[in-house]
């Protein structure tokens, strides 16, 4: 006598085995995520509006990022683009809402404000300042405000000078983090660029808030290296200011970096590149494409 097995229950086994092969493989894909590895970040390519947008308006900004391909954009204070503290309750909004209405993000605010100076009241005039942009980036829903270190005064001992700096970033840091937003520290200033010094101001002001905004300098390659200094301020990255990436323009080891921030793991990196450069050239928009496609290459 013939027996014939009934199919269901092998369909269930094979319907439950598929099931289990399915969660497997999602539970595989996500094990970085589950294990609190951390997730990069895509780069993305911005621009500052020093000196190469120095003279647009704010449409004209949005108008030629979106036509380059630039998908977002540091207004830089003092420009023709007039986005400054003084805006009142309705400019605000409008502002916002014209970056809202754009594919172009509206990534931060780029303030002057330093906090070197021997006078204490300029230091606090200085933090006082910060927070107001602070105030205005919150409004217009940006990421961020970039500050800068800015020299070191002679006649006084340079950590003392490095220490306050820290200090009066961990109190616009603390603000910034109430009101949502980044303080974005760029390695900037006489004695203040090099990197070791920049590694002992970001030691001091730990606050999760304050971030660094890598300005990829000659000083970069100084001491032991371009790698070596990369690695002191790895943990701290936040934003980044390219160059002009075109052949012959900007002699940066380009390739290296982007390799590293394609691996930057940094809680408080945004991913955004934002090209700066003080050399303009005579068409803007024609030199950001260029720039784009040079971009598209390093990042991948």
């Amino acid at each position: 006598m013939t027996h014939h097995l009934s199919n269901t229950p092998r369909r269930h086994f094979l319907g439950a085995s598929a099931g289990m092969i399915a969660g497997a493989c999602l539970a595989y894909a996500r094990m970085p995520e589950l294990w609190g590895a951390p997730k990069k970040t895509e780069l993305k390519l911005g621009l500052v509006t020093y000196q190469w947008g120095k003279e647009w308006d704010l449409p004209s900004v949005i108008k030629n990022c979106a036509e380059a391909g630039f998908g977002g954009v540091e207004l830089r204070s003092t420009h023709k683009h007039g986005v400054e503290i003084a805006l009142n309750a309705e400019r605000r909004t409008e502002v916002r809402k014209r970056f809202a209405d754009s594919p172009v993000t509206f990534v931060g605010l780029g303030s002057a404000c330093e906090y070197h100076a021997v006078d204490q009241g300029v230091v606090q005039r200085n933090i006082d300042e910060t927070k107001g942009w602070i105030d205005l980036c919150r409004d217009l829903g940006g990421g961020g405000v970039k500050v800068r270190p800015n020299g070191l005064p002679k006649d006084i001992p340079v950590e003392k000078t490095l220490e306050q700096i820290g200090k009066s970033l961990n109190i616009v840091g603390r603000y910034a983090a109430d009101h949502g937003v980044q303080i974005r520290v760029e390695v900037h200033g006489s004695g203040t660029q090099e990197i070791p010094n920049m590694k002992t101001i970001m030691d001091i002001a730990d606050h999760p808030s304050v971030v660094v905004c890598w300005n990829c300098n000659p000083t970069d390659l100084k001491g032991e290296g371009f790698a070596a200094n990369y690695k002191m301020l790895e943990n701290r990255m936040g934003t980044i200011h390219i160059h002009d990436l075109r052949p012959g323009k900007v002699d940066y080891p380009w390739e290296d970096l982007f390799e590293r921030l394609r691996q930057c793991t940094a809680g408080g990196f945004t991913g955004w590149c934002l090209l700066e450069d003080g050399n303009v050239p005579s068409d803007i928009v024609t030199a950001m494409k260029e720039n784009r496609a040079i971009f598209e290459r390093l990042k991948k």
